[in-house]
């Protein structure tokens, strides 16, 4: 049983009672405010996706628009509701998944904007461009399904635990790359397409990442030693960082993690049994 004290519902302000239901998914309203808003996600990034195919672009164009636009003001409205009852509305609005939502609804608005004033016909084209670039940013949606899941929260946990160990990994591989890239300059040359240690090195991470997508590759007896050394190494790697996260995941897991999230800093990943927040003592 949680050792936290729980304040009876009625006593609850409005702001408190949304923060519940909003931030927290422990009780019957907030399970299915997170139901709900897990399935405008998937339709919105849906959406998303059709709309980045000509053919349903154009046999649906005021279907997708509207469609897009219901879904904008939906987040808009969440967004909002967020900021209303979160106790320290700027820690939520500069966290992580506060930046996500406002990138869930921002690029929607700044289309409109800038499909509304195109200036001068000379720099139509590249505004456009800009403008299909920002309706990509509308896919950062899938982003805020991670905050709703207790396993998203384990394995977002587990991977800053490891964080050391990880980057301890990431730089005995930078170096492997330098030192077989630069190498591999020396024995293979300009003639087989390595004529700079930048372009040997990203053979080498083509290589030991088992890709191989084939534009480059060593000509010479000594060349394809290096390469087949590289090859074999690249499969023991890949078996690290995963080692590193999965003990990591099981330690973390065996905590039983909640969703809640801290009023006053707005972290996540506490412990079922947890009163106060672990990263800055404030209590749950």
């Amino acid at each position: 049983m949680s050792l936290k004290k729980i304040r009876p519902s009625k006593n609850l302000t409005w702001r408190e009672r949304w923060y519940e239901v909003i931030f927290e998914a422990d009780t019957a309203e907030g399970k299915l405010f997170d139901v709900v808003l897990l399935l405008a996600i998937f339709l919105s990034v849906l959406v998303v996706i059709l709309e980045s195919v000509a053919q349903y672009r154009d046999a649906y164009p005021s279907q997708l628009n509207g469609a897009e636009w219901f879904f904008t003001i939906l987040f808009t409205v969440e967004y909002g509701l967020r900021i209303l009852c979160a106790k320290r509305p700027w820690k939520y609005v500069f966290s992580f998944y506060g930046v996500v939502d406002l990138l869930a609804i921002l690029p929607t608005y700044l289309i409109a904007f800038m499909s509304d004033n195109l200036g001068m016909e000379d720099s139509a084209a590249q505004r456009l461009a800009v403008i299909r670039a920002l309706r990509l940013l509308r896919t950062f949606r899938i982003f805020k399904l991670t905050h709703m899941l207790s396993e998203a929260t384990a394995l977002r946990t587990a991977i800053w635990a490891a964080r050391a160990k990880v980057a301890v990994f990431l730089a005995f591989i930078l170096i492997a790359v330098v030192v077989v890239g630069s190498t591999m300059h020396v024995i293979e040359g300009p003639e087989s397409g390595f004529d700079s240690i930048p372009q040997s090195m990203y053979w080498a991470v083509v290589t030991m990442t088992t890709v191989g997508y084939g534009d480059i590759a060593p000509q010479t007896t000594l060349g394809k030693t290096l390469a087949a050394v590289m090859m074999v190494l690249g499969y023991s790697f890949i078996i690290v960082p995963t080692g590193i996260v999965t003990a990591e995941l099981t330690h973390s897991g065996a905590k039983n993690l909640t969703t809640q999230v801290c009023a006053e800093c707005m972290s996540e990943g506490h412990d079922s049994d947890a009163s106060h927040c672990k990263y800055c003592g404030g209590r749950l």
